[in-house]
């Protein structure tokens, strides 16, 4: 690994508040500081078996982390069209590119790899589906194969790649306006061992033939406007799946608990996880401790919008995980930056400049993964604050 760029905060040991546990020791790198896009994917580029990392315009080469162009991507206020970048071989040529979105043009499309460094990446469109915050991939139809779930505010859609080649084919998989929101996630609800799609307003289940349209609409919820994803997962061991849900533009962190009557009929039950977060856009699950059970892992997204509940507040990332004994979550905050705390008034608002260097967010995406092969999962944050890396030190000597 590069030297690491150490910043106050991000080594944290916090045994003695209540709710947190100590966390493993993370160290802080600034893979592009002054980067500003909130998307970045994780993979081979070049096909040196090393992980690389591409945001937005840029293509970080491992270990150096070099930068590299790749392609133009517009902007429009203080966001870049680049909401997602999601890894896949689109075309079938060995090659990795990569699946993207955009709130402002309203598309989902991929971006072609051509495998020569200093050679522009082409964009391909797929769909103008409408205003698209963040996606990402989940094996919808159950074929071994990642499928690309965007969040279209306007719609629920999903997208399957039949055919990879120069000419990929992609079906879409349309369920219309009724059930769309800010938010969108994946999980197995009633526990039947097929995938649904779960939105703000309730879920769709995954019908036995994964192959079928017909996917039962159920409006067991509102949520309100949550991240991404809604996940559904049994947390407290009682065998049904609950749901775990952010909120994207305001304070806190949440769990539905689900509960089945005598007559078999399923309600849910809110209970708080953390209302001291805000702007929670993407969650995900991975096993950052090495315990072999999978922590929540999410945080706060820096100017999800510059005026917002919590907006200039300090942001964090963190795990929390379930204490089926207590009831509750035990917390272990892995990052934990300065507020913005003499941010001007909304319009004039830059994260760059509000917040202190080193400031780690964790945008729209955020990806789990050991991009150093020491045996530890670490994470990578994009976010208007700048890309970096946190690398898990619990497998150091």
């Amino acid at each position: 690994m590069p030297r690491p760029i150490l910043y106050a905060g991000a080594l944290l040991l916090l045994t003695t508040l209540p709710g947190v546990t100590a966390s493993p020791k993370w160290v802080v790198h600034a893979i592009n500081g002054k980067s500003e896009f909130e998307a970045a994917g994780v993979f081979d580029v070049d096909g040196d078996g090393k992980l690389d990392i591409v945001s937005g315009d840029t293509w970080y080469q491992s270990p150096s982390w070099t930068a590299s162009k790749v392609r133009e991507v517009t902007k429009q206020g203080t966001y870049f069209n680049d909401f997602a970048t999601l890894p896949m071989d689109v075309n079938g040529d060995s090659k990795i590119d990569f699946v993207t979105c955009a709130y402002f043009p309203k598309n989902v499309g991929w971006v072609e790899n051509p495998g020569e460094k200093g050679k522009e990446w082409t964009y391909h469109e797929i769909d103008l589906p409408g205003t698209s915050e963040a996606a990402v991939l989940v094996d919808l139809n159950r074929d071994g194969k990642p499928d690309v779930l965007p969040n279209v505010t306007g719609r629920v859609v999903w997208y399957e790649l039949q055919e990879a080649g120069p000419t990929p084919k992609w079906k879409k998989h349309d369920f219309g306006t009724e059930a769309a929101g800010h938010g969108v996630g994946s999980g197995d609800v009633n526990g039947d061992g097929r995938i649904d799609l779960l939105t703000p307003k309730g879920w769709f289940e995954g019908p036995e033939d994964p192959k079928a349209e017909t996917w039962v609409w159920h409006p067991e919820w509102n949520l309100g406007a949550t991240g991404i994803q809604i996940l559904a997962r049994d947390i407290d061991g009682d065998g049904l799946a609950d749901l775990v849900h952010g909120m994207g533009h305001n304070y806190g962190l949440f769990w539905s608990k689900q509960i089945k009557g005598s007559d078999g009929k399923r309600s849910w039950e809110r209970k708080d996880i953390d209302l001291s977060v805000a702007s929670v856009h993407t969650l995900l699950w991975a096993d950052l401790d090495g315990d072999g059970h999978e922590e929540l892992v999410t945080g706060k997204r820096v100017y999800a919008h510059e005026v917002e509940a919590g907006a200039t507040d300090g942001s964090v990332v963190s795990t929390y995980a379930f204490d089926k004994k207590s009831g509750k979550w035990n917390r272990s905050i892995l990052f934990q930056g300065q507020p913005a705390a003499n941010a001007p008034a909304g319009p004039q608002r830059n994260a760059q400049k509000d917040f202190p260097p080193g400031t780690v967010g964790t945008g729209l995406q955020m990806t789990a993964i050991d991009i150093d092969v020491d045996g530890d999962i670490d994470l990578v944050c994009p976010g208007k604050s700048g890309l970096y890396l946190l690398e898990n030190m619990s497998k150091s000597k």
